[in-house]
């Protein structure tokens, strides 16, 4: 059956994890009652809906000197934005 426009096509993506990485993402998918695909694919669409400036951080791609003042930047970024 083709997909109509109104829905959504899927990706099917492979991860590599550390082993206790893997067990801290199944701890989590057991206390939530979540299957590990649908934490894994609410993660990936949050990140990319972030700013290019956030996902840097949460990557760790500031210089650890530089990420206390790129916080602080944010903050007041967000508070900004909220009061609008």
């Amino acid at each position: 059956m083709p997909n109509t426009p109104t829905e959504s096509r899927r990706v099917i993506m492979r991860i590599e994890l550390l082993e206790q990485a893997k067990q801290e993402f199944t701890g989590m998918s057991d206390r939530w009652g979540m299957t590990q695909v649908a934490i894994s694919s609410r993660l990936i669409e949050w990140f990319a809906e972030q700013t290019d400036v956030v996902q840097a951080i949460i990557l760790g791609l500031y210089p650890e000197e530089m990420r206390p003042e790129v916080t602080k930047m944010i903050l007041k970024h967000i508070a900004a934005d909220k009061k609008k």
